[in-house]
């Protein structure tokens, strides 16, 4: 078997998303887990991925990895961040109606970088609402186009939610307006 599909059979197993795993030439074998949403975990009701949870999973990763014979040094777990990347199509689904940073493989009109609303586009595919100057604009594209995207973080100190328009909150969406929330 091999080293990916045991880390991915483990951590689904336990309940969390698997992110991402990488493996260095060093022997350091690193995963990032995460949440699902809906879920009820032992460790307690954060939204976010607490050390319980870390500690958790690299328990059973050890052993899992030890039964499947998978050679590594070093092994570790955490969450994917605040700035969590979007990976697989279900991430997509996951986080749309959050503000994303996406890179395009290719330049669409002199750039490759963009910030916005992620949203799915009427005619399938995806699509990025963001602004351009003052005024808004949609940016149609599909995974296989994206080098890298990953959700914007929000740090909030005082513990408060977001702050969303009556009729926004009521749709489930977030839209941002120059950057600053409505």
């Amino acid at each position: 078997m091999n080293w990916h599909a045991a880390v991915e059979r483990t951590v689904t197993g336990l309940g969390y998303d698997l992110v991402d795993c990488e493996r260095s030439s060093q022997g350091l074998l690193r995963v990032f887990i995460d949440r699902v949403p809906g879920q009820v975990y032992e460790t307690g009701d954060s939204e976010s991925v607490t050390v319980d949870d870390c500690e958790k999973v690299t328990r059973q990763l050890q052993y899992a990895l030890e039964v499947e014979s998978v050679d590594y040094s070093r092994l570790e777990v955490s969450s994917p961040g605040l700035d969590r990347p979007l990976k697989r199509p279900a991430d997509y689904e996951r986080f749309a109606g959050a503000e994303v940073d996406i890179t395009l493989k290719l330049a669409f009109q002199g750039r490759k970088k963009y910030r916005g609303v992620l949203g799915a586009a009427p005619e399938g595919g995806w699509q990025l609402v963001f602004l351009d100057g003052k005024e808004e604009k949609v940016l149609g594209f599909s995974l296989d186009e994206v080098r890298e995207a990953r959700l914007v973080p929000v740090v909030d100190f005082k513990g408060r939610a977001r702050k969303q328009r009556p009729e926004a909150a009521e749709a489930g969406e977030t839209r941002l307006s120059g950057g600053h929330e409505e």
